[in-house]
């Protein structure tokens, strides 16, 4: 499994616990399909921080950056996740 998918894969899981919500594809578009609302969007910002370790500006990236799982783990990824996926694991509870 590359990082990437590796990432989605988190990610995947982060919409399951945080949304309840399967996405059905890494390639779905979140905001066209009704997937995430304004007030889920921030919630998602706020988690990608606290389990990938991130700095996420707004005024650095384009919505269209965060409308699918491929392109959020593209983000994810050049904004310096994976360096300690311990951390993410802690942030989450998953490591209790």
């Amino acid at each position: 499994m590359t990082d990437a998918n590796a990432i989605v894969e988190r990610l995947r899981a982060l919409f399951v616990e945080t949304f309840h919500i399967d996405v059905p594809s890494s390639d779905t578009d979140l905001l066209d399909a009704g997937i995430l609302d304004s007030f889920q969007f921030v919630e998602l910002l706020l988690q990608l921080e606290r389990r990938f370790n991130v700095r996420i500006a707004i005024e650095d990236f384009d919505l269209d950056d965060l409308r699918t799982l491929t392109r959020i783990a593209r983000v994810v990824a050049v904004n310096g996740q994976t360096a300690d996926p311990s951390a993410a694991l802690q942030s989450s509870g998953a490591a209790d």
